[in-house]
């Protein structure tokens, strides 16, 4: 970290290295201290105690969440200001999106918030399908898998949170169990779409493919084990009081100012308020689950830690009422109408995973205009009718929103995503504004933010 002064320094004391420069005077000293008590290393340098110093913590900081420039401004240990530099991780995704087809753009927008990939996708596509106007024609059972396959994902999300906010300060054991738990998880969705992140498995009008045979077993074989994850990282941080020291009254925002600045999530939750869109907006299904929403009423570091572990509880509910209502009900995967349905007959072949045998064999050796259909959906795309919409899911960091705008084409004339991500980063300057510099750390962890999805 690199303290700058607006004084010149006379001399340099052990342990801090002055950078000499032609505009000191003029512009500001700039020392690197390196360890020692500040107030010794104030009387050394001949500073005001009163003069301000403005500390860069990042964009290459292990404790940043990702590539993120937070500017603060100290006096002594304590936080006066600070502000939050993003743009460092600029991917460009949404522009690009306008130059793919609808079905190809969920294999962009999946790798905004890459620990999220989930949400991306199923706000996307309930976007088109609004556009497209065929919301109540999608089948249940790709309803179902979408919510499966959210929840799923919010916890292992909610893993990462905890278990990276937990080595930070210190707590690498929390970090081990979070991140073990969490390939648990990564190995089910591993199992149902062939891959660990990134899916691009929810599609326009459904998913790519059902469940593989034995993935509920999987499933209900592997929950158990979560559950002890879980229970592991409640015994290790609700009731210890190093931790309730480092987070208790630590990044305090209260109901006023999460609604000044639109804040939703955990982050929100922990004011008390049940906003949940889950609850008051619901979509796929949901209301069909028995869940509750988790709250708390401290406004700080810790209720959101504590929020996010009733949650995991609550999606691991959801996921058992989910895989009984798969087994019971097994059914199409993917909207009946051929002009926009992608097939979704999939299987594991020599050459990876590609459409089954039996669909290659119908399109080449019986329907000519199956052949047709089939490379002309895919090089081309389907054509949405033109207008806009705008869909909102609950993802682990708050309310994921995407705004979809058609011109009649067969690719998006706008794709734009409301990450929570992005609108809770706001929050960094009035939790971390008269705290320490280290209570900065845990109120950024707090917020759970992931720069893929800001800087989109």
């Amino acid at each position: 970290m690199s303290p700058t002064t607006q004084q010149s320094v006379p001399r340099t004391p052990r342990g801090v290295r002055a950078t000499p420069g032609a505009d000191d005077a003029a512009e500001g000293r700039i020392v690197n201290v390196s360890g020692g008590d500040w107030d010794e290393q104030i009387d050394e340098l001949g500073m005001n105690p009163e003069e301000r110093i403005v500390v860069n913590m990042g964009p290459q900081h292990p404790s940043t969440h990702g590539v993120l420039r937070l500017i603060l401004e100290l006096d002594g240990e304590t936080v006066t200001e600070t502000r939050a530099g993003i743009g460092y991780l600029h991917t460009g995704i949404e522009k690009n999106m306008e130059f793919r087809t609808w079905t190809q753009g969920v294999t962009f927008c999946t790798r905004m918030d890459y620990l999220t990939p989930m949400f991306q996708e199923a706000a996307f596509c309930l976007g088109v399908e609004k556009l497209l106007g065929i919301t109540e024609q999608i089948p249940e059972r790709a309803s179902a898998i979408r919510v499966l396959m959210m929840e799923l994902t919010r916890i292992s999300s909610h893993l990462i949170c905890l278990g990276t906010g937990g080595m930070e300060m210190g707590a690498t054991t929390v970090m081990t169990i979070g991140f073990r738990t969490r390939e648990e998880i990564l190995s089910i969705i591993e199992n149902i779409t062939g891959l660990r992140m990134n899916n691009a498995y929810i599609r326009p009008g459904g998913v790519a493919q059902d469940l593989p045979p034995g993935a509920i077993d999987k499933i209900r074989e592997t929950l158990p084990e979560i559950r002890r994850g879980i229970g592991e990282l409640e015994k290790l941080l609700l009731e210890n009081p190093i931790l309730k020291g480092r987070t208790k009254e630590v990044g305090y925002l209260s109901l006023t100012g999460c609604t000044a600045l639109g804040i939703t999530g955990p982050v929100l939750r922990s004011t008390g308020l049940p906003h949940d869109l889950r609850k008051s907006a619901p979509y796929c299904g949901y209301e069909k689950y028995d869940f509750d929403v988790v709250t708390g009423t401290g406004c700080d570091s810790y209720d959101r830690l504590a929020i996010r572990l009733g949650e995991m509880h609550q999606s691991l509910r959801i996921i058992e009422q989910v895989t009984d209502e798969l087994q019971a009900n097994p059914g199409p995967v993917m909207v009946a109408d051929k002009k926009i349905a992608w097939p979704a007959q999939l299987a594991v072949g020599g050459d990876g995973m590609g459409n089954s045998l039996d669909h290659i064999r119908e399109i080449m050796g019986t329907s000519m205009e199956a052949l047709i259909h089939h490379f002309k959906l895919v090089t081309e795309g389907f054509r949405v009718p033109p207008g806009q919409a705008y869909q909102a899911v609950e993802s682990p960091k708050g309310e994921l929103g995407c705004h979809v705008v058609s011109d009649g084409g067969t690719r998006p004339y706008r794709a734009h995503f409301r990450d929570p991500s992005f609108n809770n980063l706001q929050a960094a300057a009035a939790m971390c504004e008269g705290g320490n510099l280290a209570d900065v750390i845990v109120a950024v962890a707090s917020i759970d933010p992931v720069m893929g999805g800001v800087d989109r």
